[in-house]
């Protein structure tokens, strides 16, 4: 990662939306920006903790080791989001990695300074006690997800969660550029049946895949798909 000058985000950010007006000035002082290109990890599962980081712009895949070869996507983030945040426990380890999926720009906060914010910040502290109870409800539905849906649901669920995440562009395509082994790894299945998936999906005119590109053509009978594996 590259250090760069940048001001803070006062609009989108997780940390500055939420905290004091007179503690922005202290954030000013002690955040450090960062770019990062595309494909560079920002902080790998297992590394020590140093701080957190709040992205200004661009997407990151938050992933975790599955086995040897594989990998799961816990979720992506996107401007605003906070990463690093799940290494504030008492291992001093980051449990996950984050890869950015295109250049990103994210404001940096060493843990100590963070954690001064959170006593100062009550309100801060509040939402971001909300924040970790909704991302703990949402792993959960992942894990019984994996558990119990079938492949073509979860691959459904996916394509739903980013259409809802990321919003779609004016040619209706998915706001969000993934590739086929990101998206297999988000919805816990292997490349090969992703791709056999898809090109069902394709043929019954759910969805339209071109690249790295994805339009949502039927998402009715996508959330159909869903209900019922769900009963």
């Amino acid at each position: 990662m590259k250090e760069c000058k940048n001001k803070c985000d006062l609009k989108t950010c997780f940390l500055c939306t939420k905290s004091l007006q007179d503690w922005l000035p202290a954030i000013d002082i002690h955040r450090k920006n960062f770019e990062v290109k595309k494909g560079q990890t920002i902080f790998s599962e297992g590394d020590p903790v140093t701080g957190i980081y709040f992205i200004y712009n661009g997407t990151v895949k938050v992933h975790k080791k599955w086995d040897k070869e594989k990998e799961l996507i816990i979720r992506f983030a996107k401007q605003g989001d906070i990463l690093g945040h799940l290494g504030l426990g008492n291992d001093s380890f980051y449990p996950v990695s984050t890869t950015a999926l295109e250049p990103v720009t994210v404001c940096y906060l060493d843990l100590a300074f963070f954690e001064t914010t959170l006593k100062v910040n009550n309100g801060f502290t509040y939402d971001l006690m909300r924040f970790f109870a909704n991302e703990l409800q949402e792993s959960e539905k992942r894990m019984r997800n994996l558990v119990h849906m079938s492949v073509k649901a979860r691959i459904a669920q996916s394509l739903i969660t980013l259409k809802n995440q990321f919003g779609v562009n004016k040619d209706n395509t998915l706001n969000i550029e993934i590739s086929r082994q990101d998206l297999a790894s988000f919805s816990g299945s292997s490349y090969e049946t992703l791709f056999k998936v898809m090109n069902e999906f394709t043929q019954q005119q759910l969805v339209n895949a071109a690249g790295r590109e994805i339009t949502i053509i039927d998402e009715a009978s996508l959330l159909n798909l869903i209900l019922q594996d769900n009963l």
